[in-house]
């Protein structure tokens, strides 16, 4: 789904995971340069990919992006291209874009040219190239660690227009879920063809003994406590 926000310059975005649904969502953004806030509401139609999650996903951080720089589908079919060169393959999608702010980062100084970073989900269905398995190899994590560039065997072809962190590269491979099983119809819901047939009526119970047993044991111990005050009240003032 596309969301466009209401003025430009704008900032704030979110990634969903969401089933065919129909979506109101209200946004709340501000301007960076006026600090003028806007609200929007927004209806939403999410339709599930006809063939469902990818299972293999990839999640890039984008260090010279903002994430309403790549919210646009031909900011995205750019990255997507830049993908296909390390990946090496044409059949990705982007399945998520969420703004680094959101996970945990740092909000940049005002100064010109420092961007907040956006985390980019790019799925596909066939499995990651040896580039990308290699630079989240122990051996790559152990290089970033002392501050140094993973081991990758491949043309950065993110650079220049997307600096690509590799050190914080993360690759997932996503298992299909089994399809839940569907609703099972109870006794009560009628055959095709069928008529209704009225349950045995069930006999009536006799609740006279337990309504006695609860008036009549409070009755009593509210008795007993009334003589027993009265007997300590009267009978015995003044040493009688």
């Amino acid at each position: 789904c596309h969301a466009h926000g209401p003025a430009p310059g704008v900032t704030r975005g979110a990634g969903w995971h969401l089933r065919w649904s129909l979506l109101h969502l209200q946004v709340l953004a501000y301007n960076r340069h006026t600090y003028e806030t806007v609200a929007q509401r927004l209806i939403i139609t999410v339709i599930p990919a006809p063939g469902g999650h990818p299972p293999y996903q990839g999640e890039f951080l984008v260090g010279n992006r903002n994430v309403e720089e790549l919210l646009p589908a031909a900011a995205r079919e750019m990255f997507l291209q830049a993908a296909a060169g390390v990946w090496e393959r044409d059949d990705l999608s982007v399945t998520n874009v969420t703004s680094a702010l959101d996970r945990g980062g740092r909000v940049p100084l005002p100064i010109e040219g420092r961007k907040e970073g956006v985390y980019v989900t790019v799925g596909s269905p066939g499995p990651f190239s040896p580039c990308l398995v290699a630079a989240t190899s122990p051996q790559s994590r152990l290089r970033c660690s002392r501050g140094q560039q993973p081991l990758a065997s491949c043309y950065d072809t993110f650079a220049p227009r997307f600096a690509v962190r590799w050190c914080n590269l993360t690759l997932l491979q996503v298992r299909s879920s089994p399809t839940a099983p569907g609703p099972v119809w109870g006794p009560g819901v009628l055959e095709e063809g069928g008529d209704f047939q009225a349950p045995t009526e069930v006999p009536p119970r006799d609740l006279l003994p337990g309504y006695l047993v609860t008036l009549l044991v409070p009755l009593a111990v509210a008795a007993l406590l009334c003589l027993l005050l009265g007997h300590l009240m009267c009978c015995r003032r003044e040493g009688l």
